[in-house]
């Protein structure tokens, strides 16, 4: 293939690139100690959704949209119409399809593709021998103690990099030798020790070039599973702290490696089929007529749901609110608040909630107390600007570090490779009663830890503009509540692997609770406060800022009471306990309308301490909305859960850096929930999490479905389906917005990353008029068009950018 060596070093250094951009192409698996939703298709984000239904089809197997029967019976339940139909051909570039192509299509369901195969797979068909399955067993074998990540207490050196710790490996592995693969030790042993070297040479020897290359290395990385998905957030940390990780290509050179041993076993029965593979690697991609007409489907089903959504909005002008409120509670987005959020504003008219990214603008490096671990408690895609750390306890406080040290001690006893036989054998009777409890669902919550506080070495000017910063953020500058609730939100779940999915993701997975705390810690200080006062926010003397925690499972609500200041005259929270109380009650018999086996409010509680319980709650499914927007813009609406709401003012966003805030980080988090969900309902094969029955936990990464292979990234089925339909209805997020169309589009021109989101219709973004109406809609590359089904507004209504001295006077 390289005729000189000249040759094979341009050709290896081309090689190099493209094994690069594969890499991006895998989405990051993030472990299951502070796992967060990913969005499966973030190396897809520049091109549209039939594009990529071309790519995952040759290099996964997979369909990205649902079935045609399923839109069919939603156009027969008239939650779909032709009128949407028509609506999305009319926004299609290019040739497309007619209405009259799309009904006849409806009438049946296309097959699933399959993808080219693997060297491994062709070697299956003529050996007999399920070689993928080999390959995908040993990897797996050695990777789930490479990349341990402290469940077992034998841990394999890391030291030269994945690839050079395979060789050692298996060089040694005589498993596949033994199944007829001879000299793979020797083989394994010869390859060269720099894994870019290993793809040249097994690139060389296959045949594939650098015009094959593209998706023919990214359909080796897809054959490992939830490993490869693990490399790549490797290599997300390194990029987000300034550093390389070359994981993925390691892993993609041992993967490389096992099809070039088989193809020197196999050679002469799969060198024709091989070499058809290889051309098909590389046709050029170009969706079919079948993938245009089920992305068709897609857009109309979305559009839809938008028409819905307009004709349950609020529109007009709102309510003008008379004194001051007797509550403020500040919650995070999640969709689950919308329905605690509605309950709460329920108990008076004096209670306004808002809504705010669940870290409450406070991007932690935290310590908890007795820990010497690091927990990132902000997005995932920010740096922790500060760092904090829970008190440590004093006095008879001090039992509870020791307890908590001894537990986890005791529990590496209990898994460690010496002990763990005989610990079930010696003391496996003894926890009876304990799984007794459980199964009935009998339990307590754990006591609370000291509040954290953030680094001392953070001077006061810093702390003053930081408290500034959120509270402008929030819209909440003015009219001081005398309780402004601050509440995070996590889950209460036994025995769930997936319990961090369930938590905060703006929190990075973990519960709100510190974030929230630090907040109202921060605007509680006088000091602050004074700070505040002299840049024009006057927080009454009065005002105090209560964290809590809200329990999205069983909705009740935990008040950090101790956190208050010694001087505060908020110390009678009756009322407030019995606001949240009556909310928690409503919240619960709705939610318990939508789960399984929920006969009733009461056994959601139960739920959320059963470890046999295989949906504890919904989780985030159902999400297909972001607004950004005042409360009135969606107050007295029943969003049904279903949409992250997130409080934003324009009128008091000066420069509009609060609009590009949103754009950037929240309405990008919302699109990796919304999208993981997508991809675990319409791919559940590729970027599901399987079965929860069947689950056991790797190396602390994942979830295995069985006991070997690859860990399974995504949701659980059991997360997005009931047992007879699904919970999740897969749409991609409309984010609806508030604001003048020259701000949003001037921000996404300085950020081609978020546009090519939008440009490409992985998001729907959508301009509210002044009149609360759906407006304006975004079509890509800048441009806007009336939104159709709503009323067309007038320019000064939609929003134009006014000047600053309006603003000023505003």
């Amino acid at each position: 293939m390289f005729a000189t060596l000249e040759t094979y070093s341009g050709a290896l250094l081309e090689l190099v690139g493209v094994a690069n951009s594969a890499a991006k192409a895998i989405p990051p698996l993030f472990p299951l100690s502070a796992s967060v939703a990913v969005n499966p298709f973030l190396g897809q984000g520049d091109e549209p959704l039939s594009l990529t239904a071309a790519r995952l089809a040759r290099v996964g197997g997979t369909r990205v949209t649902p079935r045609r029967s399923y839109w069919a019976a939603k156009i027969a339940a008239g939650e779909m119409t032709e009128a949407d139909i028509a609506a999305a051909l009319a926004a299609i570039k290019g040739d497309a399809p007619d209405l009259a192509e799309i009904r006849v299509a409806l009438g049946h369901d296309t097959p699933d593709p399959v993808a080219l195969p693997t060297v491994a797979e062709l070697a299956a068909e003529v050996s007999g021998i399920d070689w993928p399955a080999l390959i995908e067993d040993r990897i797996g074998a050695w990777a789930a103690g490479h990349f341990d990540e402290g469940q077992a207490l034998w841990q394999q050196a890391r030291t030269g990099g994945a690839f050079s710790a395979w060789r050692d490996f298996a060089s040694r592995d005589l498993t596949p030798e033994i199944l007829g693969l001879n000299g793979f030790c020797a083989f394994v042993a010869e390859t060269n020790r720099a894994h870019w070297r290993a793809i040249g040479r097994a690139s060389e020897r296959l045949g594939v070039g650098p015009v094959a290359a593209p998706t023919a290395f990214h359909r080796w990385l897809m054959t490992l599973g939830g490993w490869a998905q693990y490399a790549r957030y490797l290599l997300w940390q390194a990029e987000l702290n300034g550093e390389r990780d070359s994981t993925v290509t390691e892993l993609l050179a041992i993967r490389m490696v096992f099809d070039e041993a088989l193809f020197e076993r196999y050679g002469d029965s799969i060198a024709a089929r091989w070499a058809e593979t290889v051309a098909a690697h590389e046709a050029p991609l170009a969706p079919t007529r079948d993938q245009i007409i089920d992305t068709v489907l897609q857009e109309a089903a979305e559009r839809a749901q938008q028409r819905a959504l307009a004709g349950i909005l609020p529109t007009g002008t709102p309510p003008q609110r008379q004194g001051r409120p007797d509550l403020q509670a500040a919650f995070c987005i999640d969709v689950r608040s919308e329905v605690f959020r509605r309950a709460l504003e329920a108990q008076g008219e004096g209670i306004e909630t808002l809504g705010f990214a669940g870290f409450f603008g406070l991007a932690s490096a935290h310590r908890a107390a007795g820990s010497d671990l690091t927990e990132r408690r902000g997005p995932v895609l920010l740096q922790p600007g500060v760092t904090s750390r829970a008190a440590e306890p004093q006095g008879a406080d001090l039992s509870r570090r020791y307890t908590a040290r001894a537990r986890r001690a005791w529990g590496r006893f209990k898994l460690a490779a010496v002990s763990s036989f005989a610990f079930v054998e010696a003391t496996g009777p003894l926890y009876a009663g304990k799984l007794v409890r459980d199964a009935l669902g009998f339990g307590g919550h754990a006591a609370t830890d000291p509040a954290p506080a953030l680094d001392p070495a953070l001077d006061l000017t810093t702390r003053i503009a930081m408290a500034k910063t959120v509270l402008s953020a929030m819209s909440l500058t003015r009219n001081f509540a005398p309780i402004v609730l601050i509440a995070g939100h996590g889950a209460d779940v036994t025995n769930n692997p997936h319990e961090s999915a369930l938590h905060c993701g703006a929190c990075g997975g973990f519960a709100g609770d510190v974030n929230a705390r630090l907040l109202a810690g921060l605007l509680n200080d006088p000091e602050i406060r004074a700070g505040l006062r002299d840049d024009g926010i006057e927080i009454p003397a009065d005002t105090v800022f209560l964290p809590a925690l809200h329990h999205t499972t069983t909705d009740a609500v935990t008040l950090f009471e101790q956190d208050l200041p010694a001087t505060s005259t908020a110390r009678d929270l009756s009322r407030l306990k019995g606001w949240l109380s009556a909310a928690g009650h409503l919240a619960r018999a709705e939610r318990a309308r939508r789960l399984p086996r929920a006969a009733n409010p009461a056994a959601l509680a139960a739920r959320a301490r059963d470890w046999a319980e295989t949906r504890p709650e919904w989780g985030l499914a159902g999400c297909r909305a972001f607004i950004a927007a005042p409360r009135h813009r969606t107050g007295g609406a029943d969003l049904s859960g279903q949409a992250f709401l997130h409080d934003y003012d324009w009128h008091r966003d000066r420069d509009f850096g609060v609009l590009e805030l949103i754009l950037t980080a929240p309405v990008v988090v919302a699109s990796w929930i919304s999208l993981q969900y997508y991809g675990s309902t319409v791919a559940p094969g590729l970027f599901g999490g399987g079965n929860k029955l069947l689950h056991n936990v790797v190396g602390g990464i994942g979830v295995l479905e069985g006991n070997n292979g690859a860990p399974r990234p995504g949701l659980p089925w059991q997360s997005v389906h009931d047992g007879t339909g699904f919970q999740h209805e897969p749409l991609r997020l409309s984010v609806i917005v508030e604001a003048p169309r020259e701000a949003m589009s001037d921000i996404l021109a300085r950020h081609p990353g978020v546009k090519a989101l939008f440009d490409n219709g992985w998001l729907h973004l959508i301009a509210m008029d002044q009149a609360g109406r759906l407006a304006w809609r975004y079509t890509g590359d800048l441009h806007w068009s009336a939104f159709a089904g709503g009323v067309k507004a007038t320019a000064d209504e939609a929003g134009t950018v006014p000047s600053p001295g309006t603003l000023a006077a505003e």
